[in-house]
């Protein structure tokens, strides 16, 4: 009977090499794009925040014809105020899906000002920086301004 040898061949030391300067090649042309856009991410995920905040400022107003105020906050969205100006026709759960307002994607509360100096409510994050004013990442995000 005839045995059969499977000869099993391992990369050479210049193969590896090669296969390395390759992948190191590729990371070096697709990280600086990947690691740039969080600031992108960030801007946009506040921005798409505050829109939901909007929209549940709506539904609010339309369930109790009027909007919290300052010092009710966005927490009114979550929670059914117990001070100040209190709705009748407090939705059940809330008008958030979440049950606490998540902080803008800085770690910053957003700040509300209701009514707004811009129009019935303002929402705003003061982005990267957490200062008022800035520009690029740290460049202010509200509802007032251009959302796009």
């Amino acid at each position: 009977m005839q045995k059969k040898y499977i000869l099993i061949r391992g990369f050479t030391l210049i193969e590896l090499v090669v296969v390395v300067f390759i992948l190191s090649l590729l990371v070096a042309i697709v990280a600086p794009k990947i690691i740039g856009r969080t600031d992108d991410a960030r801007v946009t995920e506040a921005k798409v925040q505050i829109k939901n905040f909007e929209t549940a400022l709506k539904l609010y107003k339309i369930d109790n014809g009027f909007y919290p105020d300052t010092q009710q906050g966005l927490d009114a969205l979550t929670t059914k105020p117990e001070t100040g100006r209190i709705p009748r026709n407090y939705r059940a759960g809330g008008y958030l899906e979440q049950k606490k307002i998540p902080l803008d994607p800085w770690g910053n509360p957003y700040i509300f000002i209701s009514p707004g100096l811009e129009g019935d409510c303002d929402i705003m994050s003061f982005g990267g920086d957490g200062k008022e004013g800035g520009e690029g990442k740290d460049a202010d995000i509200n509802n007032w301004g251009d959302m796009e």
